[in-house]
């Protein structure tokens, strides 16, 4: 693999985007420096500790501060002023309107342009409305450097519990710009990464972040629709979504029934682009659903367990195996899990909670008296109930007979339909999926 050159990027915010961009570049061989204002994080970062949990992320990033081209630093005057390439990866939550909190990124505009010594390309990562994000990084640069400077776009598309490859493997890059020399330097960055390069113009490429994001959702929330349509007609969500998949006009992927999307992208951008054209005076009504249905379907499944205890759920036992979001991360933003276990919570029943990585975020979003287990099996032991909350491929593994054996009632909840059916009935559970017969 040969690289066409070597560059000098600094990567504002050390948040999950900015860690993964940093590492990934670094090894394809860029000298990079990230920033953030908390020291505490920096000083973990320059031992190769990371913050939070993502498959390969903190041995990447050691590797790239031995071959020293990776480090960390509080300094963004310095980081600034030595870089020819500036990413923007700062965070964008939502404000209390639904809209976009920006403050973030007006910062790190503003001490972009109180340290600008040369012209630099700055570029957005971080997720922002389309047509007004960029607009005013370059207006608050612009107040205080009077030199030039290239605006441009790079959104991610990563999965968390996948980044790494999704960045170095990725099914396409999109550059938005207002120029094709920044165009030209930026597919340059990227030149060792052997996949499609889309350049645009700045709208287009938010519009693509947001766009993406919109559609994966709707086919979440279509299949979860779907889902609930199986279990009135005796039809299997999984059968339905294999022979869907197998058209490649809608494909398989996202068609997997559950407990809906969530994490610290889908909903948040979701939610963001129909709140930004609901403002613009555009109401987006598929996606407005699409949202509904989302909501609606952590509800759905409170009311299944309702109905299987009826007049005494506050006596029940309920076990929650996987309280993350989704498998390999540790993310409990906008976890559906956390969301069903606070709902059981508050209708009386002792609650339960295991993860194999997310255990001490859990512990920061979670009432304090539910019991946090050691164990998927400790967690198991003496329940009436056991709901599985997340993917991960170890729960599939686990000695389900013990399990069983240790339960009060034998009652399985599949939330992310990731046991067989067939097995679990056979070791005498009564197993429950989503959108599958019984």
């Amino acid at each position: 693999m040969t690289k066409k050159s070597s560059n000098h990027i600094t990567v504002i915010g050390t948040g999950y985007v900015g860690l993964v961009t940093g590492a990934c570049l670094s090894k394809l061989g860029h000298t990079i420096v990230c920033v953030d204002s908390d020291k505490k994080k920096i000083a973990n970062l320059q031992n190769g500790i990371t913050s939070f949990f993502e498959p390969g992320l903190s041995e990447m990033i050691q590797e790239g501060i031995k071959k020293k081209r990776l480090r960390f630093t509080s300094e963004i005057q310095e980081a600034i002023r030595d870089a020819a390439i500036i990413f923007i990866c700062v965070g964008t939550p939502l404000a209390k309107n639904g809209e976009m909190d920006l403050s973030f990124v007006r910062n790190v505009a503003r001490n972009i342009g109180m340290h600008m010594n040369a012209p630099k390309i700055v570029v957005t990562k971080s997720t922002i409305p389309t047509g007004k994000g960029n607009e005013l990084i370059a207006r608050v640069i612009a107040a205080h450097w009077s030199g030039t400077f290239d605006i441009a776009s790079n959104p991610e598309f990563l999965r968390e519990g996948s980044a790494i490859s999704d960045f170095l493997n990725p099914d396409r890059i999109v550059i938005g710009v207002n120029s094709p020399k920044v165009g030209r330097i930026l597919k340059d960055v990227y030149a060792d990464i052997d996949c499609p390069k889309l350049v645009t113009t700045i709208e287009s490429a938010e519009m693509i972040k947001y766009a993406s994001n919109a559609f994966l959702a709707t086919k979440i929330s279509f299949i979860n629709e779907i889902a609930r349509i199986c279990e009135k007609t005796n039809a299997d969500v999984e059968e339905v979504a294999r022979g869907m998949g197998m058209d490649k006009r809608i494909g398989a992927h996202y068609l997997k029934a559950g407990f809906g999307y969530g994490g610290s992208c889908l909903p948040k951008d979701v939610r963001s682009f129909y709140e930004l054209l609901r403002s613009s005076g555009y109401d987006f009504q598929l996606l407005k659903s699409v949202i509904e249905v989302n909501e609606s379907q952590k509800k759905a499944i409170v009311e299944k367990i309702k109905k299987l205890f009826p007049k005494q759920i506050e006596k029940k036992t309920i076990a929650m195996l996987g309280i993350a979001f989704k498998d390999n991360t540790d993310d409990v933003r906008e976890s559906a899990a956390v969301d069903i276990a606070k709902q059981l919570h508050e209708l009386g029943a002792h609650m339960k909670v295991y993860d194999p990585h997310a255990m001490e975020n859990a512990k920061e979003v979670l009432p304090k008296d539910i019991e946090f287990s050691t164990s998927a099996y400790n967690a198991a032991k003496g329940a009436d109930l056991v709901i599985i909350g997340a993917e991960w491929k170890q729960f599939q593994k686990l000695q389900w007979k013990k399990i069983k054996n240790s339960m009060k009632d034998p009652i399985i909840i599949d939330g992310r339909n990731l046991l067989d059916p067939k097995k679990m009935k056979k070791l005498g559970f009564r197993y429950i999926g989503i959108g599958r017969s019984e």
